[in-house]
């Protein structure tokens, strides 16, 4: 069951970034600019994002195998149509049905953790959120098949892969009675678990660690290709170098948040993050100085091995971060997997469709590549303080409640 689960969300994620791939000749095609092409690669994520939160609560009604099947099963006359669009309103509506494979998070995670004990659920979720490396996968995949038969052979393959997948998942996967969770609760009224401010924290850190994940995996082929001037099949092999840690890793996250608990693995993660994204934030600089013996010019800057191994580390951090994440809902909501980790894997699938527009938006407007990271930087700087001050100081130090101090 696992292993089928996690083959079908590694099928729908590398579908859901698909346009992080071919967006590209679609972009020289129809003359976009850096925002219009952030959009174009946000519009999956989008759809993927908002039907998270109804996604866990039908899993948790009527079960992860129907609804899987029947979520798989609805992408895949979207994926065929995307050869055929033309204009660019055609890309952005069919990409929101195309988008539909991304709330297979959702579905699968609640699905996988019922089968395990909950000192091993870190563990399974973890696992199963290894399907996070279709995102690798598309990228070793769709350059291929772009550069030998173009562009649009990649949405027909991808429909044809979906279908079989969807095929194979229904064969190996099973039901239990015993998972589901009668309720009548709505939508509107499980929205109301954003008042928790637990809950709140726990969206902030994904939408970074599976956000940005998103974001970045969607962003890093163009990236490469116009920074370091790459041809497209290099530049996704090396994008790959982090979207397949990011996650293949996961399930190690999963166990390492089961051995060390969730807070312990998040606070790391953050501040690997906090380093890496210092250092990718700054732009190619050249500057002159004034010596004794006259001008004299330096050039600084990552050069593309020093990028790619920095980017590499930070796919591993973000890796061990979305299991960590999740291991905190598992622990404080064992009964409500499915409609808290719907509501969390919607900020973060929001994250992952606003930040490629605002990558594109500070690019155009900026004309500094690297601002994408120095946008990361910042708001990786809010989830350290915000993490400090609601679960690393908690120790009183004055007041009642103080430890008492040892007698000299």
């Amino acid at each position: 069951m696992l292993v089928a689960s996690t083959l079908a969300f590694t099928v729908c994620f590398m579908v859901w970034m698909m346009f992080g791939v071919i967006g590209i000749p679609i972009r020289k095609q129809l003359g976009l600019n850096a925002t219009e092409f952030g959009l174009l690669t946000a519009m999956p994520v989008l759809t993927g994002s908002l039907v998270r939160v109804p996604l866990g609560i039908w899993t948790d009604r009527y079960g992860g195998r129907i609804v899987m099947t029947v979520l798989m099963a609805a992408t895949v006359p979207a994926i065929w149509l995307m050869a055929y669009a033309t204009e660019f309103w055609h890309f952005l509506v069919i990409g929101l049905f195309v988008g539909l494979a991304g709330g297979s998070f959702s579905v699968g995670t609640p699905y996988v953790a019922r089968w395990f004990p909950r000192n091993r659920q870190g563990m399974a979720m973890g696992v199963y959120g290894a399907g996070n490396s279709g995102s690798a996968v598309n990228k070793f995949i769709a350059p291929a098949i772009l550069v030998a038969f173009g562009w649009t052979a990649v949405p027909l393959v991808y429909a044809a892969v979906m279908l079989g997948t969807v095929i194979l998942f229904w064969m190996f996967s099973y039901s239990d009675p015993a998972h589901l969770v009668p309720s009548t609760v709505r939508f509107s009224d499980q929205l109301k678990a954003l008042k928790d401010p637990r809950v709140l924290r726990y969206c902030q850190y994904y939408s970074i660690v599976f956000g940005g994940y998103v974001a970045l995996a969607l962003w890093m082929v163009q990236y490469y290709v116009g920074e370091y001037g790459l041809d497209i099949r290099v530049a996704a092999l090396l994008a790959a170098c982090f979207s397949l840690p990011g996650g293949v890793l996961r399930a190690i996250g999963g166990v390492l948040s089961d051995k060390y608990g969730a807070h312990s693995v998040t606070w790391w993660v953050m501040w690997v993050s906090w380093i890496c994204l210092f250092l990718l934030s700054y732009p190619q600089t050249d500057f002159t100085i004034l010596t004794v013996n006259g001008p004299k010019t330096f050039h600084l800057g990552l050069d593309v091995v020093s990028f790619t191994v920095l980017m590499f580390i930070l796919g591993i951090a973000w890796a061990f971060g979305k299991a960590s994440v999740f291991k905190y809902i598992s622990d404080d909501y064992p009964k409500n997997i499915g409609a808290i980790s719907g509501i969390v894997g919607l900020a973060g699938g929001l994250g992952g469709f606003v930040l490629p527009i605002l990558f594109g938006a500070l690019m155009d407007l900026t004309g500094i590549r690297s601002s994408a990271f120095m946008l990361m930087y910042g708001v990786v700087w809010v989830s350290l303080i915000w993490m400090y001050f609601t679960e690393v100081r908690r120790t009183r130090v004055m007041g009642a409640d103080a430890a008492p101090s040892p007698s000299l």
